[in-house]
């Protein structure tokens, strides 16, 4: 059995973002100690190493509540995790299509720079005025960075 800190180390995972993932269900609440200090077995550490990796991967939390549950049930056909990889494979998609839509714009950007004064930054200039934009980086690919 293991502490969380030993989890977290093992796992490469912050200890607030386990007791995060036990609050919200994808971890199981895990067995004490008489003092009251969590105790993980094998089970939860490759529970929290499939989540680890799901994320990294950028699968989002409901997703990975899905595929999950589809591996904690083994007879589930193996369709329903695939199809929800394809989903995440086509929002890895969009999301590679904006990042060019952006690359060429902020290269645009620095190319035409001359250098000069900041009242003459053209960096600056198209940052005030998205009509400056070659692209409408905001439609294409799904939307802002930040949602």
């Amino acid at each position: 059995m293991r502490s969380i800190g030993e989890l977290a180390r093992r796992t490469g995972t912050k200890v607030q973002t386990i007791r995060y993932y036990e609050q919200i269900g994808l971890m199981p609440e895990p067995g004490r100690t008489a003092g009251g200090q969590r105790r993980y077995g094998d089970a939860e550490l490759d529970r929290l190493s499939f989540i680890r990796h799901a994320r990294q991967l950028g699968f989002s939390l409901d997703a990975i509540r899905e595929l999950l549950d589809l591996s904690d049930n083994p007879d589930r056909p193996c369709d329903e995790a695939n199809a929800i990889a394809a989903r995440q494979l086509q929002e890895v998609e969009l999301r590679i299509v904006r990042l060019e839509a952006l690359k060429q714009e902020l290269a645009r950007m620095v190319q035409e720079c001359s250098g000069g004064r900041t009242a003459d930054c053209r960096v600056l200039h198209v940052l005030k005025d998205h009509t400056e934009c070659l692209t409408d980086h905001d439609a294409v690919g799904g939307g802002p960075v930040d949602r």
